[in-house]
């Protein structure tokens, strides 16, 4: 009996040093996507005139790192606040943590170089080492041309520095110990022959992270079978729970009826100069789409997208839009 227990007790301390040696291996090791890269982004009209179309069009970098207003519909961009950071993904709208959007106008990245930049939005590690919540898309941008993420970097160098100190992202257990098993290396892609619309359009489906909103989740995870089926949450600042739509090309619940014109008309209406977002009162119906900018997407590149969208899977998934309050 005693030397059962005796093995016990060496079973349990392997186990806790075990334990200690995963938990210390996380910390310390992770994340691994290697040293920044040795480069110098060239800021040429036509690089700058891509990463501008790209941040605020496609990608649209600057939904999360500008000021928007939620008093108004779609949330639009106050003026003057590009690249000032500041909005929180925080516990109160279900993230497992409190995370901000941090400043990535020339004020607070004067001091990172090219390659810092590059890792952080392609791999997931900032500046410092530490991982990178994928609130940013950082899987998806990782799969893009690298020119493209060159041009981005070069826009970003091009606007006007804003003065703004954002608080520190902290993930709470045990997102605090997974958050670093998440950054991967690249996987640059080459831009698709803009001939072949379906792959181009996929190209830009995954540059603007349309799947990481329109496919609902479970503890964090894309629920199997679901993909673009909609029903994401987001709970509103002005009161109330908004979902994603269903965008598979199911026929009664999702856009399988749609036309190519109505689907690219969903997006131009609001960059109509004279489209002038209303104001939301609490409680109301608000759309955390950023229409606005996704209004500035090329007629072709929607034209693309949606020849992708054609060609994927169905799911039958009715969603209820809104409910004006929270659970």
């Amino acid at each position: 009996m005693k030397k059962l227990i005796t093995i016990l007790k060496y079973l349990v301390l392997l186990i806790i040093f075990g334990i200690i040696a995963f938990i210390s291996y996380i910390n310390w090791a992770l994340p691994n996507v290697g040293d920044p890269e040795n480069i110098t982004v060239e800021l040429t009209k036509e690089s700058i005139e891509r990463g501008k179309y790209l941040a605020n069009s496609v990608c649209v970098c600057m939904d999360c790192h500008s000021v928007r207003d939620w008093n108004k519909f779609s949330g639009p961009l106050v003026e003057a606040t590009l690249g000032k950071g500041g909005e929180a993904f925080n516990q109160k709208l279900g993230f497992p943590g409190d995370f901000y959007a941090k400043n990535i106008s020339p004020f607070a990245l004067k001091s990172w170089t090219d390659g810092e930049l590059l890792r952080a939005i392609s791999s997931g590690v900032g500046k410092n080492g530490k991982s990178l919540f994928p609130v940013m898309p950082y899987p998806n941008y990782g799969k893009m041309d690298r020119n493209d993420l060159y041009s981005i970097i070069a826009y970003l160098r091009s606007l006007d520095p804003v003065e703004s100190l954002i608080s520190e992202s902290k993930a709470t257990f045990p997102m605090s110990l997974i958050i670093n098993t998440i950054p991967k290396k690249a996987q640059f892609s080459k831009i698709p022959d803009l001939n072949d619309t379906v792959a181009y359009g996929a190209y830009l489906f995954l540059a603007a992270s349309c799947n990481d909103c329109h496919t609902k989740t479970k503890k964090g995870k894309p629920i199997k079978g679901m993909e673009l089926a909609g029903g994401f949450e987001f709970p509103l600042i002005t009161g109330g729970i908004v979902r994603s739509a269903n965008i598979t090309p199911d026929k009664e619940t999702g856009i399988g009826n749609w036309t190519e014109d109505i689907f690219i008309n969903r997006f131009k209406l609001y960059g109509d100069s004279a489209y002038i977002p209303n104001d939301i009162d609490k409680g109301n119906f608000n759309s955390t789409m950023p229409w606005m900018m996704y209004s500035g997407m090329k007629k072709e590149d929607l034209k693309a997208m949606f020849a992708y969208l054609k060609t994927i899977k169905p799911v039958k998934n009715d969603v209820i839009k809104f409910n004006p309050i929270s659970r």
